[in-house]
């Protein structure tokens, strides 16, 4: 079965998945995707068990020298000072939390000092693969918040911080996670909900010959696992990630308002004022998001020619204030995300002359910053339908994909975003995502 696109109102075009909880405010991303827990009481408990575990150190604990560098910060230049201080002294007006968690500046500093040092354990229901937006959720939501993580000099200092913990994530000290524990990836329990058959793994080595936490997150498919859809079939798209159907927009605006409520697509944000900008005002954005026990790997949607492929930096901890007591939800922040958090951006000049240029866009997600283009990926390389474009590290975020206007003829039911399902399927890569028109309506085939 598939939804067609053509002929129909541009308006009514227009697909998102926000399933509403019980208190009306829609399921949090972050938490439907196994990013934090499902449940408040869950994180709330991991909270209070970090503030014990930084307790139990003693005092003077040993800071990081990124965590000293970011209190010099803190110290020297006072509008970041007021900033910290703030987002930490008010309360999240849409956040059910039933006690404070952050009581000072160094005591956010110190649990966030205690995070460089360890790697996501597995937790059935209650995982926290995302520690630092679990720590910084509380301030995520108030007023002085969402001006922080927009401010450049703490934006900076993120980064920093998140390079620090990728140092640990990519070092072998990062394995102890890979055992048979409870809380171990190598337990039953974890290797039933990964699907572990499915990945390229060593059973016989004590760490399935993964060489850190980083590696193992970026497990590849077994050979056969995510077959390419009708591989000969160049009208046949398919789907970039293992994710989940987020929205769908047509008739995409060159430049909008992408910071208020329902966050249109605005392209040239979006592509970060990217030359081609112009051959898709009017086209299509899909969007999904990633799951924390997805696969993590992007791949190319149709068979071209690269035009260009370049990592655009961005936000961190960032999300969409304008969308009122549901800001902090990150399920209503995807699309905001996708124009100013860090992303990859890959122009491919497909084969088919009726779908032309399109766009692949990664976004990363909190601390899933970091978008890794494959070497190859440059100007001029040819992709095969579905071959690899890169990945995230930590994990998954979202993901976009733009295509110039009357390109699409139908989307898969599968790719359609299912507001009534509170657990829907995601789309497995290489899968049939799209099917383009068999000519482009202006038979205009302008490259880049």
């Amino acid at each position: 079965m598939r939804v067609k696109l053509g002929g129909v109102d541009a308006a009514l075009s227009v697909f998102m998945l926000g399933p509403m909880a019980a208190d009306g405010v829609s399921d949090d991303v972050k938490r439907r995707g196994g990013w934090l827990p499902s449940e408040q009481d869950d994180l709330e408990s991991w909270l209070a068990g970090r503030t014990e575990r930084v307790e139990a150190r003693g005092d003077p604990v040993p800071l990081h020298p990124v965590i000293v560098e970011f209190q010099e910060l803190i110290d020297t230049d006072p509008v970041v000072r007021m900033y910290m201080t703030r987002m930490i002294q008010e309360v999240p007006r849409s956040k059910p939390y039933q006690k404070r968690h952050l009581e000072s500046v160094d005591h956010l500093l110190h649990l966030i000092n205690d995070v460089l040092t360890v790697a996501p354990e597995f937790s059935e229901g209650s995982m926290i693969t995302t520690p630092l937006a679990g720590i910084l959720d509380w301030t995520m939501g108030t007023t002085a918040g969402f001006a922080a993580y927009r401010d450049p000099r703490i934006n900076t200092m993120l980064k920093k911080v998140l390079d620090a913990w990728h140092q640990f994530l990519t070092s072998r000290d990062s394995l102890y996670v890979l055992n048979e524990s409870e809380s171990g990836w190598k337990s039953a329990e974890a290797q039933r909900v990964v699907g572990m058959e499915q990945y390229e793994h060593d059973p016989d080595d004590p760490y399935w010959g993964f060489t850190s936490w980083n590696d193992f997150f970026t497990r590849r498919f077994k050979a056969g696992a995510r077959p390419v859809a009708s591989p000969d079939d160049d009208s046949i798209i398919v789907s970039a990630c293992e994710s989940t159907p987020y929205k769908i927009s047509v008739d995409v605006a060159r430049r909008n308002r992408f910071w208020v409520k329902a966050q249109p697509y605005s392209l040239e944000d979006m592509l970060a004022n990217d030359e081609s900008v112009d051959q898709f005002v009017g086209g299509t954005v899909y969007q999904a998001f990633l799951s924390a026990l997805n696969y993590h790997r992007w791949h190319s949607p149709v068979a071209g020619t690269v035009v260009r492929a370049f990592v655009q930096p961005g936000t961190y901890f960032s999300e969409a204030d304008a969308e009122g007591r549901d800001a902090v939800e990150a399920m209503n922040s995807q699309a905001y995300l996708a124009h100013v958090a860090t992303r990859a951006i890959i122009l491919i000049q497909a084969d088919n002359p009726a779908i032309g240029l399109m766009a692949v866009v990664p976004v990363g997600m909190v601390e899933v910053s970091t978008c890794v283009i494959d070497p190859k990926v440059v100007p001029g390389y040819h992709l095969e339908k579905g071959e690899e474009l890169g990945y995230f590290q930590f994990g998954g975020s979202t993901e976009c994909l733009v295509f110039r206007p009357g390109v699409i003829d139908e989307f898969a039911l599968a790719a359609i975003p299912q507001p009534d399902i509170p657990h829907p399927p995601a789309v497995k890569v290489r899968s049939q995502l799209a099917t383009a028109r068999t000519a482009y309506p202006s038979g205009d085939q302008t490259t880049v």
